[in-house]
């Protein structure tokens, strides 16, 4: 379940990283059956675009909780699931 953006991203470095994500996203072959990036055992990501997304996580992540609640829940929920299984 993906969301089009409600904003242009007018930073050159913010626009080439989204760009990148969706390219990675289009192409992972796991996408039809995951839940989200980060609980994934094969990380399509580079390692330099990996952090720089998980900087853009940890600001956008509390906010999402307002714009999005319900996918705000089902993600903590199947991240507390995914650790919670890998013990």
């Amino acid at each position: 379940m993906f969301f089009k953006r409600k904003q242009s991203v007018d930073c050159p470095e913010c626009a080439e990283l989204a760009e990148y994500a969706a390219k990675r996203t289009a192409r992972c072959p796991f996408m039809a059956t995951k839940t989200f990036c980060s609980q994934c055992k094969v990380h399509c990501y580079a390692p330099v675009q990996r952090e720089k997304i998980r900087q853009v996580m940890r600001y956008a992540g509390p906010r999402l909780m307002f714009s999005h609640p319900i996918m705000t829940i089902h993600h903590g929920i199947d991240t507390l699931g995914a650790k919670l299984r890998s013990r």
